[in-house]
């Protein structure tokens, strides 16, 4: 499992949200680190911030999706963009969930565990 987010509190919220349900859990701070770390991390879910400095989440996507070492990690965008070309846009490039800021932590929890248990059935 990797979150990444730029804002720290949220990252260390979702982390600790998912660290308590029992997945093991890896952070990374934009894009750019999620790129850099995803492959030694070899995660089954990522939740991805949209907006986040040098590398946003739509083109962090783009490129998990694109990477055939990263196409079938389960993605789950997390963002404060809620309008619906946004969201046509994630699934657009093949994100597998997309949850809007503030998220409950419990339909988050949810969302990643079908993810997860998606992941391992495929």
């Amino acid at each position: 499992m990797l979150v990444v987010d730029d804002d720290e509190v949220i990252r260390q919220l979702i982390a600790v949200n998912l660290t308590l349900e029992g997945f093991q859990v890896e952070t990374a701070s934009d894009g750019q680190d999620c790129l850099d770390r995803v492959l030694d991390v070899q995660p089954d879910v990522i939740t991805l911030d949209v907006m986040m400095p040098r590398l946003d989440g739509w083109m962090t996507a783009t490129r998990l999706r694109g990477d055939e070492e990263t196409s079938h990690i389960k993605v789950v965008l997390i963002t404060a963009r809620a309008q619906e070309d946004d969201k046509r846009r994630g699934l657009g490039i093949g994100v597998d969930a997309y949850l809007t800021k503030p998220f409950d932590p419990s339909e988050l929890i949810q969302v990643v565990r079908d993810l997860a248990l998606a992941a391992h059935d495929g």
